[in-house]
């Protein structure tokens, strides 16, 4: 990768990745799958062509859990010590990053709150960014 890749990891440092911007976006995801994955009001996550990251190091501890009663949610994370880590979409096409897994900020900011219908009571405000129930129909 170049000069401008962005690293990341989990929490002990076993796996380690790279991934170049620019970034396709950044949410906050407030669906109850995601509060259940990350244990917190919602997940934050952006999203880059696969061509675009790359693995460093730990790429074998990783354990892969599809949620079997969904299309596509899903949930990657280090077997050492449970941290979220980037995934592949199930179809191939996006790599999902956790945001709290970079080591620096992104040169991006969340633009949106998706499942905002379905977000905890005590959850957090929507701080002037759009809110939407499911997916904007952009995406």
């Amino acid at each position: 990768m170049n000069q401008s890749s962005i690293h990341g990891g989990c929490l002990c440092g076993t796996v380690t990745f790279e991934v170049n911007p620019p970034f396709q976006k950044m949410a906050h995801c407030h669906c109850s799958r995601c509060r259940k994955g990350t244990g917190t009001g919602h997940a934050t996550n952006l999203t880059v062509d696969p061509s675009q990251f790359r693995w460093l190091s730990g790429e074998e501890v990783i354990t892969r859990y599809n949620l079997p009663t969904a299309k596509s949610f899903g949930k990657w994370f280090c077997s050492h010590c449970g941290s979220p880590v980037p995934r592949l979409t199930r179809n191939g096409q996006i790599i999902v990053i956790p945001a709290g897994s970079l080591d620096t900020a992104p040169p991006i900011t969340p633009s949106d709150h998706i499942f905002w219908a379905s977000r905890a009571p005590w959850g957090c405000a929507s701080d002037g960014l759009p809110t939407h129930d499911e997916y904007p129909a952009s995406w």
